[in-house]
């Protein structure tokens, strides 16, 4: 990491405007700011230390990188350092911006003039003669445009994951710089699972217990065995069957079942049967297994019916979240946050993607829903109220409405945006008021009543400790009158933090 490049252009302001221009690195703008405010989505500073003269931002980011933002909504890396980004930049910009003129001027030969060629060639002399200037006394070596463009290349593909640049309000994200191709998010997900496989392949005792054991490492070696089917597997996935017991009802489980009941061995249906009856969640989740003295093909069938629903051999066909959470586990977080905040930005654009394929007219909220929960275990909870938020806009019933909104209310408190909070809480208590249809005719009878008693209780003893008197003081009441519509058995619960609550506001007093 070097930024001496731009140690010197700061104390000499004639390099400053040689920068400025013909090459647009302009020092002089960093003073302006970008044209609105924006963050990293994995956090960290942002140094504003140059612009240009469209709008677009230099920024230097805590590793030193060089990050660019233009003003259209797109970013990326250009740069490991200052000195690398403005080593690309003298000796690139101008080289591009001429193959552009070239083009526009083979359609135009006739109508240019020879004294306007003549004006052309002397000012990209001109340009030459200051990139050869700004080299020299900025101490960069004379490198090929090939060497540049493939230091650029290398420079924007790691914009992705740690570099994802948010508009600091609507917190969607800025589009990349580039269009080069990535790998699909499965690759560095499933790369350790691959490697485990091959361990587990090669029969070496102590890999068989270290990847069984490991939760994390069995569930990618099944995703591997998943994608990559041989027939000499069976005992490692009879063995891999067995540990995954201990993380109960799983999809890695079922996986497992299924690809042991694929070999169509009726041997193995004494352990399915044995892993199905695990606990109540492998009972309900390991159904329609073939009795002991079915048939190989029987088996085979159960196995490929679920295979052919819920699994398959295409990587690219699974769920994203199924990857996602594989590289939530594994501790890949920026890698899963960017590619859910794509998801969300991508359902905020268009909501149709949200329209359910048996009823084109219906929007189906699940995916929202699921979004803030990923966000929620990323520990991100702006994005997870983002999703929230939509989720909640979309409800039209009003059970679901309010359960949204209590949702909603609770990321808030969890958050620190407590005024939110209770303008979310307010707006729940005008649904229960008046809900305009009949599905909450038992909401103070039912756990959902509760719940929503226990999230006035925290949103006010949160404010009490806030110190956020009169606030505190209004909600009590809200809550006390919630509570008195609670039938008994849903009230019991509620008391204690009710006490609790209100002695903590008495103190504000």
């Amino acid at each position: 990491m070097t930024d001496h490049a731009l140690r010197v252009l700061r104390e000499n302001p004639h390099l400053a405007e040689l920068a400025a221009y013909p090459f647009n690195f302009d020092i002089g703008r960093a003073a302006h700011g970008h044209v609105e405010e924006v963050r990293l989505a994995s956090g960290g500073p942002l140094d504003i230390v140059a612009g240009d003269d469209t709008g677009g931002t230099y920024f230097v980011c805590a590793d030193g990188s060089m990050l660019y933002a233009d003003s259209e909504g797109s970013a990326g890396i250009v740069g490991s350092s200052v000195d690398e980004a403005l080593e690309i930049m003298i000796g690139l910009e101008e080289d591009e911006e001429g193959d552009e003129e070239d083009e526009e001027d083979e359609g135009d030969d006739d109508e240019e003039d020879a004294e306007g060629l003549r004006a052309e060639a002397s000012q990209l002399r001109d340009v030459e003669e200051v990139r050869v200037l700004l080299r020299a006394a900025l101490g960069f070596p004379e490198r090929s445009p090939a060497e540049l463009e493939a230091m650029l290349r290398a420079a924007l593909l790691r914009t992705e994951p740690d570099f994802l640049l948010l508009n600091g309000a609507e917190h969607n994200a800025y589009q990349l710089l580039d269009s080069y191709p990535r790998p699909p998010l499965w690759e560095p997900v499933l790369a350790s699972g691959r490697a485990d496989l091959a361990l587990l392949r090669a029969g070496d005792p102590a890999a068989w217990d270290s990847v069984a054991e490991d939760p994390v490492r069995r569930r990618l070696a099944l995703r591997a065995a998943q994608f990559d089917r041989a027939e000499g597997d069976l005992d490692l996935l009879r063995h891999l069957l067995r540990h995954e017991t201990r993380s109960s009802m799983t999809d890695e489980l079922r996986l497992a079942a299924v690809l042991v009941g694929l070999r169509g061995d009726v041997g193995d249906l004494p352990l399915l049967h044995e892993v199905r009856e695990t606990d109540y969640d492998t009972v309900c989740g390991l159904g329609g297994i073939p009795e002991p003295g079915a048939s190989s093909q029987e088996l085979r069938d159960w196995a490929q019916e679920l295979d052919d629903s819920l699994f398959g051999t295409d990587p690219a066909d699974e769920p994203v979240s199924t990857w996602t959470d594989l590289a939530r586990d594994q501790g890949m977080t920026e890698l899963a946050r960017v590619t859910l905040i794509r998801e969300l930005d991508a359902i905020v654009m268009d909501q149709s993607t949200l329209r359910r394929p048996d009823a084109p007219r219906a929007l189906t909220t699940a995916p929202l829903r699921a979004l803030a929960h990923d966000f929620e275990e990323l520990g991100d909870r702006t994005q997870a109220l983002r999703a929230q938020r939509l989720h909640t806009a979309l409800q039209e019933k009003a059970w679901d409405r309010v359960s949204a909104l209590l949702d909603q209310a609770r990321l808030e408190r969890e958050g620190g945006q407590l005024p939110y909070a209770a303008q979310t809480l307010a707006a729940l208590r005008r649904i229960l008021a008046a809900p305009g249809d009949d599905s909450l005719r038992h909401w103070d009878g039912v756990n959902l009543g509760r719940f929503i008693a226990e999230e006035h209780y925290r949103l006010t003893r949160a404010l009490a400790v806030a110190n956020l008197r009169d606030e505190a003081h209004a909600l009590l009441p809200a809550a006390d009158a919630i509570l008195g519509e609670l039938s008994e058995n849903a009230a019991k619960g509620v008391r204690k933090l009710a006490e609790e609550t209100a002695a903590r506001v008495r103190e504000l007093s």
